[in-house]
Formats: structure tokens, C-alpha cells, sequence
């Protein structure tokens, strides 16, 4: 709760959260928490670091405590709101929809007019927002597309939309831009980085790597380390698994048994050649499909497999 809200948060937040008032003034008398003002608090290690995230978010909720009862968070505030990341995308303006007023960017707050405001509106703890699949779209009709299909991702890969309901999102908004970016998003990414990579080979027309593990894959328990298979090729992609995604963490039911990890077959090939990205290398994309393009080649050369292209022109 206290993320969502900026890293701030009051004390009938914390008494829903379960704290009682002795644990409450513990924590204040101790230096735990830390007094904002009359009623609100900080947790002393939020005060720290503050990011433009979490600038962003303390500028929403000052936003909606004046906006009136008709005014939504929308696009990428409405998207911080359900936590998602903000990678890549333009905070420096607070988004609202509203039914009625003057639409335009005054004083840091971009506000859309929209009558009627349409479907998807949620109130979240005196909180109005647009719906998980609404912000995404709005967001992919405005923002430059790689953040968009990162942001879609992310909100695919914890849950909190479905391929229906970005579908039936984008037929509400009706943007060609935004139908561009649901249908390129896929399932398989789990971090910021893997999405941007993951775009970046798709976008040059490279193959689509296995979804099976590679059969000399790093430790899963290391977090330095993700990588990308492509068995045809003979290639290993590493690369920094930066900013991972959300996802809600649960214990299996007890009846349940827990669902076996994926295993790769013992029988494939082992890879020839690897290659590292870095999060920094990712700033540069045809440099990393130069290097990727590079790697496939080398492997080629040592395998002596020669990959057979339908569209090339017969002889």
C-alpha cells in the first residue's frame, strides 16, 4: 500500500494492514517510521532513495484528493497505481480522465476529456483509476512503443490482465497503435530487460528462442544471470535479468502437488556459442543485433549447419 501511494501511507492504512496503535507508536518513537505530517508516515528507509516513480506517485494522490468524485488516474499514473513498471516512460506530467472540463496540460497535470468516461473505472481504497488493461492500452496509444510492450508485458506476466482483456480494451479505445502493441507482447518475459531483448530480436526478425531451459542453463537461484535458448542456431543468449517483474507469490495447496520445473531434453545438442548482453547494451539495439547476428554465425562455422531460408530466391 505504501509503494502504490508514493512511499507514503496513514494510520488507518497500517491499522487495515493489521498494525494496532502500540506497534504503531513503537515504530514512531523508535525512528522506524517517520512523521510526514498530522497522521501520515513514511517508512525512514522510503525517505532515502525517492525516484521519479515515487515522485510521480505522492504528485497522483495529491492529483485525485482535488480532482473531484469524476476524475480517474489513466495512462502511466493509473499504471503506477497497479504497480507497474515505469520503465522508459514520461513522468514529468500526471494523467487524469475526467467527463467534463478543460482538456489539455496545465501545471503538470495532462488531463483527458472523455463523456462518457467510459468502461473500466476501479475506486481502490478511495483511490479512482482506470482499469490494469485500460491504463496499458492508453499507454501504447501514446508512448513510444518498447516501453508500451514492456509495460504490457509486465501486467501479462503478473496477472493482471489477460489476452481477453487487453483485447476487449483495445476494441473500446479503438487505436491501431495500441492493437500493434497487444499483439506483439508476449508471456515469456520476466523482467524489464528480457522484454526489451525479446523486442529487439523480434524486431530484426531473428527466431523466436525455445521455452525450454538451454541444457547447460545457469543456476535458476543465481538472479545475475537469465538467458535465451535458440537450439537451431546453437546459441546461448545471457544477459542481466534488470528490474524483474512482479508477480504474486503463493503456497500451493496441500492437496496440490507443486508443478514440476521444465526440463530440458537430454538428448539435444549442447550449445557452441554464447553470447552476453548487458543492461547497458540494450541502450544500443542495432549494435546488439549485430553482435547476436555474429554469434549465430560463429556457431554456423563451427557446427557446419547451414539454416535453409524459404524466402530466399531459388537458384
Amino acid at each position: 500500500m505504501a509503494s502504490i501511494r508514493g512511499g507514503v501511507f496513514t494510520r488507518a492504512d497500517a491499522r487495515a494492514c493489521g498494525y494496532p496503535d502500540p506497534d504503531i507508536d513503537s515504530l514512531l518513537d523508535s525512528g522506524g517510521w517517520r512523521r510526514i505530517r498530522p497522521g501520515t508516515y513514511a517508512e525512514r528507509r522510503s525517505l532515502i532513495l525517492v525516484t521519479d516513480e515515487v515522485l510521480h506517485l505522492r504528485k497522483v494522490h495529491r492529483v485525485l484528493r482535488s480532482g473531484g468524485p469524476n476524475v480517474y488516474a489513466s495512462h502511466q499514473s493509473a499504471a503506477a497505481l497497479h504497480a507497474l513498471p515505469l520503465w522508459g516512460l514520461d513522468l514529468s506530467r500526471v494523467h487524469v480522465t475526467a467527463s467534463a472540463g478543460r482538456s489539455g496540460c496545465v501545471g503538470g497535470v495532462h488531463r483527458h476529456i472523455r463523456d462518457p468516461v467510459g468502461p473500466g473505472m476501479q475506486l481502490w481504497n478511495k483511490l479512482r483509476m482506470v482499469s490494469p488493461a485500460r491504463a496499458i492500452v492508453e499507454v501504447a496509444a501514446t508512448a513510444p512503443t518498447t516501453p508500451a510492450v514492456v509495460l504490457t508485458e509486465a501486467a501479462l506476466y503478473s496477472g493482471l490482465v489477460t489476452r481477453r482483456s487487453l483485447k476487449r480494451a483495445v476494441q473500446d479505445h479503438g487505436d491501431e497503435r495500441a492493437l500493434a502493441v497487444v499483439s506483439h507482447a508476449c508471456t515469456e518475459s520476466a523482467s524489464v530487460a528480457e522484454s526489451r531483448l525479446r523486442f529487439i530480436l523480434a524486431e530484426a526478425g531473428f527466431p523466436a528462442p525455445a521455452l525450454c531451459p538451454t541444457p547447460d542453463a545457469p543456476d535458476p537461484a543465481d538472479p545475475e544471470t537469465s538467458s535465451l535458448w535458440f537450439p537451431e542456431e546453437r546459441t546461448v543468449l545471457d544477459f542481466e535479468p534488470r528490474f524483474p517483474f512482479w508477480c504474486d507469490e503463493f503456497e500451493p495447496d496441500e492437496d496440490e502437488p507443486p508443478a514440476p520445473a521444465p526440463i530440458s531434453d537430454p538428448t539435444a545438442p549442447q550449445p557452441v556459442e554464447r553470447c552476453w548482453i548487458s543492461w547497458a547494451d540494450l541502450n544500443d539495439p542495432p549494435a546488439v543485433i549485430d553482435r547476436v547476428r555474429a554469434t549465430f554465425t560463429r556457431a554456423s562455422r563451427r557446427t557446419g549447419v547451414r539454416q535453409f531460408h524459404l524466402a530466399r530466391a531459388r537458384m
